[in-house]
Order: structure tokens, then C-alpha cells, then sequence
């Protein structure tokens, strides 16, 4: 038995990177083209109909037990990815196995870890603030001079562009 489920799983890894390519894409879109391209000639007929509803239901069919079997093998292997890091660093053993809880535990898990990461970053913002408060900006020119000195420059620049046409048109 176990033979038979190494068989499979490697059939069902080549299987799904197989179909995944596009190349696979355009032969399965070809094929339908070429299924439509035949309707005049079979008088799109019941049989004629029947061959493309049979020939996708089968494919459909086995395609997704194959796939099934690579997206749980994948996401077994981040599971066990993801609990190693949990447990070689400073974070909570707790979560290791969580993907085995059922549905409420987990809502309620994730309302926990939703609220530690709030006060985690009212904690950073409340750092920033202190910082910032200790340490007055290096330069002291405001925000607000600069934008009075470009106002007065841009006014100036006129008056000196009204005194050159205004003289110019004397002459």
C-alpha cells in the first residue's frame, strides 16, 4: 500500500507541474477549437455535443483529485516550514499545529494575534513620538519662513518684470 501511495503521489507531482504549463493551455484550448471547427460537419448533433460534455467531465474529475493531493502535500510541507521556524525562534510555541484546530478556535486565535500586533504598534508609535519630542529638528529654519522668503522672492521678481515693461514702454 504504501508503494501504491508513492506511485500516485509522484504521478500526481508530475501531473499538476505538467498541466500548470501553458503550453497545456493552448493544446486543451486547441482541442476545443477544433471540436467547434467540427460541428458543421457532424451537424452539431447530440453525439457531436456529447463527446466535448464527456471528454471535460472525465478530465475535471480526475484532475481534481490529482491536484487535491499536491495542494495538501504543499501545504503539509509549509506546515512543517513554518512550525521549524516557529520553534527555532523567539516566537510562541503555542501556534505550532494550529492548522489543527477547528474554525472557532481559530477566529478566536486570530482576534488575539490581532490585538497583541494593535498594542505592538501603538508601542512602536509611542516610541517614535517620544524620540521625536526629545530631539528638536537640526534645522531651525521653519517650514514657515521658507514659505514666506519663496513668497517674497516670487513678489519681488514681479515688481522687478512690471518696472523693466513699464519703463520699456516709455522708451
Amino acid at each position: 500500500m504504501a508503494r501504491l501511495t508513492h506511485i500516485f503521489t509522484r504521478f500526481a507531482v508530475v501531473v499538476s507541474e505538467w498541466t500548470g504549463k501553458p503550453t497545456i493551455f493552448v493544446l486543451a484550448l486547441l482541442s476545443v477549437v477544433v471540436w467547434g471547427g467540427t460541428g458543421p460537419i457532424f451537424n452539431y448533433s447530440d453525439t457531436w455535443q456529447l463527446v466535448i460534455n464527456t471528454s471535460t467531465t472525465i478530465v475535471t474529475f480526475l484532475m481534481v483529485f490529482l491536484l487535491q493531493n499536491a495542494q495538501t502535500r504543499d501545504t503539509r510541507a509549509i506546515q512543517a516550514k513554518l512550525n521549524e521556524l516557529i520553534l527555532t525562534s523567539a516566537a510562541e510555541n503555542r501556534f505550532v499545529g494550529i492548522e489543527n484546530l477547528d474554525e472557532e478556535d481559530l477566529k478566536h486565535l486570530d482576534r488575539l494575534v490581532e490585538k497583541a500586533a494593535k498594542r505592538h504598534q501603538n508601542r512602536l508609535e509611542d516610541e517614535v513620538n517620544e524620540v521625536a519630542a526629545d530631539n528638536p529638528p537640526v534645522n531651525g529654519k521653519s517650514a514657515a519662513k521658507k514659505k514666506r522668503r519663496r513668497v517674497r522672492r516670487t513678489a519681488s521678481s514681479r515688481n522687478r518684470s512690471k518696472t523693466a515693461g513699464s519703463s520699456q514702454t516709455r522708451a
